[in-house]
């Protein structure tokens, strides 16, 4: 061992320098001595032999005390590194070294005690760490240095790695070089975060959250009671939300008669979202008499970076929440919206003072612009059809030039679309693709789009952007993608249909408007579909739409006409009805075939609709594996919310008539993700 060692161990830097610095100073006299017996042979003589005296006795003590000087610089080095080692073994920090392959070999005091190991244990980091595998670890691949989080028995660390080079380590040293060394070692710290960590949830805890509370038919409410009794009821409203929030160590202040603006602290909103927001159904205990039960909406705006843009937060929240039909809490943080409650069924409202405001505004606009593209969803229906046909006949009244985006009608409503084109009532140009749509778009163009308000699933998305005026007419449930920067939206969910919607604003739009009677039979099937036949969702005003379009030319045995169903469809649809499979004894699942079908997705959903006149299905879906997608369609009556469904699996769309599409998922794949949507509703209570 020894001959090995002073073999590869060589003396380097000042020290060489310094013991060879006599060696140097011989060879210089050797010269002064020959220059000298140039100038005088005796002097040259004196020199000489002071010079070989001088070679003599330094060579002798260089020989004699360089092993002894070696010994004495090993020994030094020793010592040193003992100390050194006693100074890494009571280190505080965690810290052990590991080899290439991640194998513990060396651990001080500190990483003993974590780890509540003994001193020697040498197996690998990851028996230790679970998460700290091979591949996570510095190696020769260039990765140097590693850091990861750990969470180890209750407490959190910071593991950091760090590449070290045995050869580097020795070219290194001053004192002495080694040859031949390769290969690392790697060496691990442990950084104690916990308490860290502990402080910055709860300074995270006591973050402030801005909340708005409204009540959603307040006026209803109100007019359903006693009038004595009224200021009773506000009372016991008021009471049960300021107690509510006081409990949560939060504020509540009363800004207009059905709308409160609360103060929280974060931590506090933990808890609203662990008991699924129960004021939610304890506001709708209040009674004093009152026919109709109190609602309550609820918008929180969290993690924002100024306490303004929480209070944003909290207004886009509320405004999502009333846009979705009220009774549900909607939290808005930068990155995401989450939703609560929402199983209520909508109110209608007896008002149509909205309907004006909107149908003014709508004219205004129109009446700004020299174009008007009007553009309902990808593979529209007849609702959405319908509603752009209600839009192009305002467009034509205000003297606008008007066109229809629509680039693949399906057969579903190919009726409707037969009823426009080659008709010498209308122009060529009515209904155009959606790239001429793209090139007409303009600064001086308005874009309505109706029946949707997701951009993603609109006939032409790209318009979104080439038209700096957008209007949203809508009565789908808002979700988290919206069309943003619209100029107006008019988004009520509890309309039945576009249509019912686009019929209420043609009232005020203009002083009697005249409708065709094929742009009536459009609206009028738009309303029918969507209502299966004014069976769902269809409301006093629902109806009164209907009587308007009927009164200006709508024929309820011509529109029966266009609707009659091809034998391919009648078969498809029974097929799927009876094969429907009963999972947890109130949903209906089943699947319809798209084979010889050119409008599959629409057999789905009528056979959906079918599946409710069962006794005791409380939701059904038909699944419909179509160009490559499969779609869902979800419907129900009204103890279930199909819309919180299809939301978790991408979709949306209304609390009894909802919708989803699934890519790159088989049939049975997603029957499957389907159950297991639903089973864990189920136990959270969502549904």
């Amino acid at each position: 061992m020894a001959k090995h060692m002073k073999k590869h161990i060589k003396l380097k830097g000042h020290i060489k320098t310094y013991l060879n610095f006599t060696i140097y100073l011989g060879g210089l006299l050797c010269a002064v001595s020959a220059a000298v017996f140039l100038i005088d042979y005796r002097a040259g003589g004196i020199v000489t032999c002071f010079t070989l005296f001088y070679l003599a006795i330094t060579l002798s003590l260089y020989f004699y005390n360089k092993p002894v000087i070696m010994n004495e610089l090993i020994s030094f080095a020793t010592d040193y590194g003992q100390i050194q080692k006693k100074l890494l073994r009571d280190l505080e920090i965690p810290y052990a070294l590991l080899d290439d392959g991640g194998k513990v070999i060396w651990t001080n005091t500190a990483f003993e005690t974590v780890v509540h190991q003994p001193k020697g244990y040498n197996k690998s980091v990851t028996s230790l760490f679970h998460t700290i595998t091979r591949d996570r670890l510095p190696d020769d691949s260039g990765l140097d240095e590693a850091q990861y989080e750990l969470d180890y028995e209750g407490n959190e660390y910071v593991a950091r790695f760090k590449k070290i080079s045995l050869k580097e380590m020795a070219d290194h040293s001053d004192m002495i070089q080694a040859e031949g060394y390769s290969g690392y070692l790697i060496a691990m710290y442990l950084f104690d975060e916990t308490a860290l960590h502990i402080a910055l949830q709860e300074v995270d805890d006591q973050s402030l959250a801005v909340g708005m509370i409204y009540l959603d038919n307040y006026d209803e409410a109100l007019e359903s009671v006693e009038e004595v009794r009224r200021s009773l009821l506000i009372a016991l409203i008021d009471r049960k939300v300021n107690k509510y929030i006081s409990a949560l160590d939060g504020i509540s202040k009363k800004l207009e008669k059905d709308k409160y603006l609360i103060i929280l602290r974060k931590k506090a909103i933990a808890q609203l979202q662990e008991n699924r927001f129960d004021l939610l159904e304890e506001v709708k205990t209040v009674n004093i008499g009152n026919e109709m039960a109190v609602t309550i909406s609820i918008g929180i705006g969290l993690d924002g970076l100024t306490y303004a843009q929480n209070y944003e937060f909290a207004r886009n929240a509320i405004d999502l929440a009333l846009g979705r039909g009220g009774d549900q809490a909607v939290i808005k943080t930068p990155e995401s919206v989450t939703y609560y409650g929402g199983k209520s069924q909508q109110v209608e409202k007896n008002t149509r003072v909205k309907t004006r405001v909107k149908a003014h505004a709508l004219r205004e606009i129109i009446t700004t612009k020299d174009t008007v593209l009007v553009m309902g969803h990808r593979i529209p229906d007849a609702d959405s059809f319908g509603a752009t046909v209600g839009i192009y006949r305002i467009a034509q009244t205000l003297g606008r030039r008007v066109h229809i985006v629509l680039n693949d009608a399906p057969a579903s409503i190919q009726p409707l679309v037969d009823l426009f084109r080659g008709n010498p009532d209308y122009e060529e140009d009515m209904i155009i693709g959606s790239q001429q749509a793209i090139e007409i778009a303009g600064g001086n163009v308005v874009l309505v789009v109706v029946d949707v308000n997701k951009p993603s699933i609109t006939e032409c998305p790209d318009l979104l952007r080439f038209c700096k005026s957008v209007v949203v007419l809508d009565h789908h449930r808002a979700g988290n993608e919206t069309i943003e920067n619209a100029t107006l939206s008019y988004v009520e969910p509890y309309a039945s249909s576009a249509c019912e919607l686009v019929s209420e604003i043609l009232q005020y739009t203009y002083d009697n408007i005249k409708i065709r009677p094929e742009e009536a039979d459009c609206m009028y099937s738009g309303i029918m579909i969507d209502t299966n036949n004014f069976i769902s969702k269809a409301g006093v005003r629902t109806f009164e739409a209907a009587a308007f379009l009927r009164r200006n030319g709508a024929d309820v045995t011509r529109v029966r006409k266009l609707f009659r169903e091809d034998a391919n469809e009648y078969k498809a649809r029974a097929d799927a009805v009876s094969q429907a499979e009963i999972y947890r004894q109130n949903f209906a699942i089943s699947v319809c075939t798209s084979d010889d079908l050119p409008s599959p997705t629409i057999v789905g959903a009528q056979a959906a609709n079918e599946l409710l006149n069962i006794k005791g299905i409380k939701a059904s879906f038909v699944l419909t594996d179509y160009q490559g997608k499969i779609y869902i369609s979800a419907r129900s009556i009204d103890e279930v919310n199909v819309q919180l469904i299809m939301e978790r699996m991408g979709g949306g769309g209304h609390m009894s008539i909802a919708a989803c599409q699934m890519e790159g998922t088989g049939i049975i794949e997603a029957i499957g993700i389907l159950k297991s949507t639903i089973d864990n509703m189920l136990e959270t209570g969502e549904i």
